[in-house]
């Protein structure tokens, strides 16, 4: 019997991070759920923090990699190295390889690259020359957008933002979570997380979430959430894909895994939905020129379908 379960870990990572509870959770549920992660937020908002958090009290390697126009696929895989005296290819591995991932400003990087990471998120490896090389596991890339400057960036594909098991809106703390990381902080850096779990009790956390169970009657909630993006409306021109479907159930069991159920609730679906759709959808030119966000019709979806 394993001593530690997810909501030590939880605990133990608000122990460096205020308030971001929506984040805290989602590194914990994509971890679980063993996805990714995708944070749209302003810079200083202890993003890169939480990440380097969740690699401290899981006792994993974390990388850290800056989006830039000028960086090249071998920057972010790696690449083959010629030595003289030998006559032969070297391999050195890019940062890619570890358990925890930060990709900070994602959508500042070109489309070459962009292609090498999705090849690492959906397949967990990389091709380097004529080599393929599989990533650690867990691997879990923890992406970063900045909506406040769209100078310099690049579209991100919509293949990739579909990788993204969920999307976190990241927004400012309260005042009072900004004064207590002023009297905790100010001081000095926040120190990481050493706790006892382990990479081995996270993957034991991954084959508990398979099993807990979803009942059918929540299984037809889930595609009725997902097709109803794609039912004819005024402002969405596409809707989500059934990868969505299969990123809502995983993240309802491992909801249900760290409150401490064996059994997904529809509270638990209902909760998660908005994180799971609101990237996998496209809007129209319409709802540009009505003024009309992603996050008013992924609301609007979720309420007109009846939670059983």
């Amino acid at each position: 019997m394993l001593s530690t379960r997810p909501q030590d870990l939880a605990d133990l990572l608000t122990t460096t991070i205020v308030g971001q509870r929506d984040v805290l959770e989602a590194l914990l549920l994509a971890s679980i759920a063993g996805g990714h992660l995708l944070l749209e937020g302003p810079p200083g908002l202890a993003k890169t923090l939480a990440c380097r958090a969740l690699a401290a009290g899981i006792g994993g390697v974390f990388k850290r990699i800056q989006f830039t126009p000028d960086l090249l696929p071998s920057d972010v895989v790696g690449t083959r190295i010629f030595d003289q005296r030998t006559g032969e290819f070297s391999v050195s591995l890019g940062p890619l390889f570890a358990n925890i991932v930060l990709a900070d400003e994602i959508n500042r990087a070109p489309a070459k690259v962009q292609s090498a990471l999705l090849e690492a998120m959906q397949e967990h490896q990389v091709t380097i020359g004529p080599q393929t090389y599989a990533l650690p596991t867990p691997f879990l890339v923890m992406a970063t957008m900045n909506p406040l400057d769209a100078d310099g960036t690049y579209a991100l594909p919509q293949a990739q933002m579909d990788r993204f098991l969920m999307k976190i809106i990241v927004d400012y703390p309260t005042p009072n979570e900004e004064m207590l990381i002023l009297e905790r902080f100010s001081g000095g850096e926040a120190p990481l997380p050493l706790g006892t779990t382990t990479i081995d009790d996270l993957s034991h956390w991954q084959q508990e979430a398979r099993a807990v169970h979803l009942d059918s009657t929540l299984m037809r909630y889930i595609v009725a959430l997902v097709t109803a993006t794609r039912s004819v409306h005024p402002y969405i021109e596409r809707g989500a894909s059934p990868r969505a479907t299969l990123a809502l159930a995983a993240l309802a069991r491992a909801k249900a895994l760290l409150d401490g159920r064996a059994y997904v609730v529809p509270d638990d679906i209902r909760s998660l939905a908005a994180s799971v759709l609101r990237h996998r959808i496209a809007l129209s030119y319409r709802a540009a020129a009505d003024g009309v966000s992603t996050e008013s019709c992924v609301e609007e979806v979720i309420a007109r379908v009846p939670v059983p």
